[in-house]
Parts: C-alpha cells; structure tokens; sequence
C-alpha cells in the first residue's frame, strides 16, 4: 500500500476545523512516548506543538508526517538554527506505529527529514532516540559511546535503524526523574543550610516567566555557553547565538504554548550572571522539566549549581506545590552535574542515543570534560 511522506499541515489554531493532522501528530507523539519512556508526562500538547512548528525567529521546526490514506501512520521532526554559520540540523523524534514497521517507512521519513536539512544548508544530522532501562539489558549485546560509562543495547530497533543507516554512536544521556510533591520544606532546609554556608561574594535572584532588564544580557552570554561548555562527545554541535532578542522570543513563545518558566540566577559582585537554572512546567500535566543548568567556569567551585536548583525547587513548591516529578537529562560523562541531581534524588530510568554520520563527528568533537557544571 503506497504511503505518502509530506509535511504536517498546520490548522490556524488548535480546534479549527482544520486541525486534524495536528490531533493526530499529537496522539502519534505520545503514543511513541509511553513505549519509548514509559509515559506521556513529558509530551508536548497540541498548542506547544503547534507553535513549536510555525515560523520562528532563531529555529526552524519542521514536521513530517507518512499517511497511509487518512491515517498518520509514521512521522519525524527535524529542527536547526536559522542562524547563517549553522551546519547541523537535529531530528530529535522519528517513530512508526507498531502495526506498520518494517516497511521502509521510518527509512523514507529520515530521508524527507535530510532532504529538508540538506536543502536548508544543513548538511551535518544528528538523530536522539530513547530507551528504557530495563532489568534484562545485562545480558543483552552492548553498544558503547565515545565517553562515559553507560551503554545501551546494540539489537534495540533505534541502534538497528541508526546503524543501519550510517550513524555512529555519539553520545548517552540519563534521563532521570525525582518525585517533589510533599517535599517542599525539606528543600527549604537544605537551602537554607547552603546559605548558611555560603558566602556573600554571589546573590541570588528569581523569576517567573520574564527575565529582569538588567540581566538580559549577561544571561544571553550564559545561554550561549551552554551550547558550548557541557561535554558533547562525538556529537559535533554548533555554537548557538544568544541575546536579549532570542531570550525574550523564548518567553513569548513558551507563554504562547501555555507553559510557566521559573529561573533563578547567580548574580556576581560586577552585576554579570555567573550561572542559571531553569525549570519549565508543562500544562495540564503533573511533570516539570529542568531545562539549562551552568555555572560559568570563572565562579565554580563555590557549590552554585546546587544552590541554584534548591533555590528554584523552593519556587517551584511555592508556585505549584501539586507538580508530582521532575525530569532531567545529563550527559552521561558529566559527573559533576550528576553528582548533583543523584544528591537531589534524581534517579535515571532511560538513556537517550543521540548518533551523528561519519565524518561529520570526527572534524568537531566537541568537549569531553568531566568537570564542567553544566548541563540540566
């Protein structure tokens, strides 16, 4: 049966008549994730979805879906940086439904999602996929990245499909969750003691949503490094370019997807941003996703990576006290940050694969450390 691979068209707004190919790339997103992760927590809603894809100032989304008459049976999502020197684009989802693999429709999908990078001026892609820690990995085949302990197993589709068609493995993030309902003022101690402990050299200020004029700049400088700082392994990533202009199209953009934002920031003594952290709450879901986490190499070593995540789970308790978890991903080389989350009580339960095609990986491998306190 002839299956036709084109782009998702985009109705004028969630709920118009028009939005049935939105609906159905949202059922089809969280039916991939529940089998890939164990649960649709994390999946974006139809809105986000939707604003994610239109046209945007500094990334370019674009959706692809493979129809089987009416029926979505397979897509892929495929992003890159509109920024001019930008030569990588990133599929970070690519899935089939269940009852339609092995018919070369995830193969012609990485194809459409290439054409589109190739013809963006993208030539380098770079394809994540999950996979769930399971209790008979053990004994199972195992494929090793570049840098760090972890493995994943080489007979798992996505390890199949990615080898299949020349992708090398780059890098393994841990994905983790920690539950935080009820423990509020346990983080209210712990900050408090870390205060106690601190000195006075670095203030800490917060938001909700709107970064303050004052720090935009300096953060914009923060945000940029966290493109460059965190370990990267055999995954060449690009340099993203921030300011104030993008960071304030970020927040116009997750208020328009109805998500809420809360960052806390290290102020240091000449008024600059020696670090960030940010979590973002998804809409009508329990779960919160920690996004960026750096300190600047010039102000580590005074503990302000845990600070700033006490500081930001004593807001997200005041805000919200009803979020259940919180989901991050490290790589899995980056200690330091995970020591972090571990102290937390983040506990991993999947890896995501991120895979790059030779020789692509090899002319920039990007940053191996173990140290840098950085990451989510």
């Amino acid at each position: 049966m002839t299956v036709d691979i084109r782009p998702i068209r985009l109705p004028r707004h969630v709920g118009a008549t028009d939005d049935a190919e939105l609906a159905a790339y949202e059922t089809l997103l969280r039916r991939l994730d529940v089998e890939a992760l164990g649960t649709s927590d994390l999946t974006r809603r139809p809105q986000e979805v939707l604003q994610d894809l239109r046209r945007a100032e500094f990334t370019r989304y674009t959706a692809i879906g493979a129809f089987d008459a009416d029926r979505l049976v397979g897509l892929v999502e495929v992003q890159w940086e509109l920024d001019a020197d930008a030569a990588t684009a990133y599929i970070e989802v690519l899935g089939v439904e269940p009852d339609r693999r092995r018919e070369g429709i995830g193969s012609g999908l990485l194809a459409s999602a290439e054409e589109a990078a190739h013809a963006a001026g993208r030539p380098a892609i770079v394809l994540s996929a999950d996979h769930l820690i399971g209790a008979q990995d053990a004994i199972r085949p195992r494929l090793h990245p570049p840098q760090g302990d972890a493995d994943i197993a080489a007979d798992a589709p996505p390890a199949r499909f990615a080898l299949a068609h020349g992708f090398a493995l780059g890098q393994l993030y841990r994905v983790s969750a920690m539950d935080v309902a009820g423990r509020g003022d346990a983080f209210r101690r712990l900050l408090s003691t870390s205060l106690e402990q601190a000195s006075d050299r670095y203030r800490l200020v917060g938001w909700q949503n709107e970064a303050p004029d004052e720090l935009i700049d300096s953060l914009a400088v923060a945000h940029e490094r966290m493109s460059t700082d965190p370990p990267t392994g055999a995954i060449a990533w690009g340099l993203e370019q921030w300011d104030a202009a993008r960071i304030r199209d970020g927040e116009r953009r997750a208020r328009q997807a109805g998500r809420t934002h809360l960052n806390v920031v290290a102020v240091a003594p000449d008024g600059e941003v020696a670090g960030f952290t940010e979590l973002s709450l998804l809409p009508d879901s329990p779960a919160v996703e920690q996004w960026d986490t750096i300190v600047l190499a010039p102000h580590r070593g005074h503990r302000l990576g845990m600070r700033l995540k006490l500081a930001n789970l004593v807001a997200l308790d005041e805000l919200d006290p009803t979020r259940e978890r919180i989901y991050t991903w490290n790589a899995d080389e980056n200690q330091h940050m995970l020591a972090i989350n571990v102290a937390l009580g983040f506990r991993p339960f999947a890896l995501e694969s991120t895979w790059q095609r030779p020789p692509a990986a090899s002319g920039a491998a990007g940053s191996a450390g173990t140290g840098a306190t950085s990451g989510s």
